[in-house]
């Protein structure tokens, strides 16, 4: 088996043993104040929009309500309701952005599901083109992310309001 050098993976190691054993990540994501080096793109009355710091693809955004909770029962009408319009903008924000030909969009609700925030209900947005799955992840385990994290960010941030934005 080839070894693929990836040092920048140890953080995602690190970072999601920690707060499954401490903390929630969106519960820290909301505390914080910076929002690009968080790749926090919006901040909503009962919602954030946030990049996935381990993408699938370019562009692979989370939706996550700002209250603590896990089952999706349990989201009180007006979060449920910024949750989905938040979804529908991403959606429109990466058809506009990058073209994408598809879209996986949905949720891992417990772990046995593979999420990897088991706390906190979070929907995921994965833009998708033809061939964008080729044979790095079949055959070297691989997956290739063809844009950098704050690239992405700059190209999204702009799209959603600046009265949400920090610096």
């Amino acid at each position: 088996m080839e070894k693929l050098w990836a040092p920048w993976r140890a953080d995602y190691i690190i970072k999601n043993a920690d707060c499954q054993k401490k903390r929630c990540l969106f519960c820290v994501l909301k505390k914080r104040t910076a929002d690009k080096p968080n790749l926090i793109l919006h901040r909503g009355k009962y919602a954030l929009v946030v990049m996935n710091r381990f993408p699938y693809n370019s562009g692979h955004l989370m939706v996550a309500p700002l209250r603590h909770t896990a089952a999706l029962e349990t989201l009180r009408p007006a979060e449920s309701a910024e949750l989905w319009k938040l979804l529908q903008r991403c959606v429109k924000i990466l058809k506009k952005e990058y073209h994408p030909q598809g879209f996986n969009i949905g949720a891992n609700l417990g772990a046995v599901a593979g999420a990897g925030v088991t706390g906190h209900l979070h929907l995921h947005i994965v833009p998708r083109w033809q061939g964008d799955t080729n044979f790095m992840p079949v055959l070297g385990e691989t997956k290739v992310v063809s844009e950098h994290l704050l690239t992405t960010y700059d190209r999204l941030r702009p799209h959603f309001s600046a009265s949400t934005q920090r610096k």
